[in-house]
């Protein structure tokens, strides 16, 4: 048996096209267009390739980005300061302070001080405390892309086992939380856990996300399982080049797993076109207007 792999590029290629599709009844309701604020301190090479994709694709999505690139050396009373005046402009749905931020500014404290409903990260304490009590929310884009893709490739997940690895605020705690909403049985495992591979062995559905490359390998899966692989390490590939590989074992994995994502090409698209999904949802919810496509 080889594994389907599941295309999360073009799945979200979909998504983005779905959300722009949206925007134009938006703008003819409220006279304006949904607005993405984007704040960038210092000059961390990943994550200025990141801002400037999600620059291009909301700009692509007919949505107003607003960016914001401060110096390295910005205080965490500055970074403070500019959030609250994104919090308070009208023309701005959702805010994202990209992460990691640098070491003498408390992340935390920053993520507290952005609006719950221009939260489109999902990350503050209001949101991550309503997606666990099962309340509207905004969701953490990477985890409620993984759904995404899981939903389309097996449907109703209504009791399956599902074991997610990793138990980060970002990925691992809001999937798990996602999943049971879908009445999955859910287990969170990480590297600690006692006899981890009898434990994944066991899922339906796998969702690593510990940041370890290749870390599950084939025969930890249950044949058959759909495997989603958030992982994104950079390796030495040989002659001085790198390249990509997620947290499982792709080729051994392959021959085991009914549906799998590559790395690259799988999970990491889906982030960004979440991002713009949550922002059209807040938008949305902060007017008061209805989403054309309850489905979104």
């Amino acid at each position: 048996m080889t594994a389907t792999v599941i295309d999360g590029k073009a799945f979200a290629a979909d998504l983005r096209a779905r959300v722009a599709g949206l925007v134009p009844a938006f703008a003819a309701a409220t006279g304006r267009v949904p607005g993405l604020a984007v704040v960038l301190v210092g000059e961390d090479p990943a994550s200025a390739v990141y801002v400037k994709s999600k620059g291009r694709m909301t700009k692509e999505a007919g949505m107003a980005g607003f960016e914001h690139r401060l110096p390295a050396e910005t205080t965490q009373a500055d970074l403070l300061a500019l959030v609250d005046t994104l919090n308070a402009d009208g023309a701005v749905d959702g805010i994202l302070v990209q992460l990691p931020l640098p070491r003498h500014i408390d992340e935390a404290a920053v993520i507290a001080r952005i609006a719950p409903a221009k939260d489109v990260d999902g990350f503050t304490p209001e949101n991550a405390g309503r997606l666990a009590a099962g309340l509207p929310a905004l969701v953490p884009c990477t985890p409620l892309g993984c759904l995404m893709l899981l939903k389309d490739r097996l449907g109703d997940l209504t009791g399956l086992d599902a074991v997610v690895i990793g138990r980060s605020n970002i990925v691992g705690k809001p999937m798990a939380q996602l999943l049971l909403g879908e009445s999955c049985t859910v287990t969170i495992a990480h590297s600690r856990t006692r006899d981890l591979p009898a434990v994944v062995r066991r899922a339906d559905i796998v969702v690593a996300a510990v940041g370890r490359p290749r870390m599950v390998p084939g025969d930890w899966l249950k044949p058959g399982a759909t495997v989603i692989d958030v992982g994104i390490n950079r390796i030495e590939a040989g002659d001085g080049k790198t390249r990509l590989v997620g947290d499982v074992d792709y080729d051994s994995a392959v021959e085991t797993a009914a549906a799998i994502t590559p790395v690259p090409g799988g999970v990491g698209p889906m982030t960004i076109a979440v991002l713009l999904r949550n922002t059209l949802v807040a938008a949305h919810r902060r007017a008061g207007v209805p989403l054309a496509d309850a489905s979104l």
